[in-house]
Parts: structure tokens; sequence; C-alpha cells
């Protein structure tokens, strides 16, 4: 009876040896996923930066061609100051 008990507790213990292989080779698929993934925001946030100054620049231009001056700060704070 000893002896199937220590062959029963050996395939356990193979058993939790190669779920420990399992899961740290998962883990090691994950994290170069979320590095990837990471990249790729990192990618799309810069370029969305520099899509919206492309459209900041395109705003002022057509204002200025509108005839429309860009506000001053003091006229900003004066305008603030009205709506109080």
């Amino acid at each position: 009876m000893y002896y199937r008990r220590g062959v029963t507790g050996m395939s356990s213990l193979q058993s939790t040896i190669e779920k420990i292989k399992n899961l740290e080779t998962e883990k090691k698929s994950l994290l170069q996923e979320i590095d990837e993934l990471k990249r790729m925001a990192d990618a799309k946030a810069a370029a969305l930066e520099s899509e919206v100054a492309s459209l900041r620049e395109e705003a002022k231009t057509l204002k200025t061609l509108m005839g429309q001056e860009q506000p001053t700060v003091s006229q900003l704070n004066e305008n603030q100051l009205k709506v109080s």
C-alpha cells in the first residue's frame, strides 16, 4: 500500500511540475504580447498627437484666412470675467 501511495505521489508531483512549466511558458508568452501591445499603443498615441497638431495648425490657418485673429491672453481673460 505504501508503494501505491508513492506512485500516486510521483504522478501528482509530475503533474504539478508540468503545470508549472506550462504556466511559465504562458506567462512568458503573455509578457511578450503585453510588450508588443504597449509598443503599438505608444505608436498610436504618437500618431494621434501628430494628427492633432496638424489639425490645430489647419484650424489656425483657416481662421487666419477667414480674417479671424487668434484671441490674445488678455482677451481670453476679459471674456472669462464677463462670463463670471
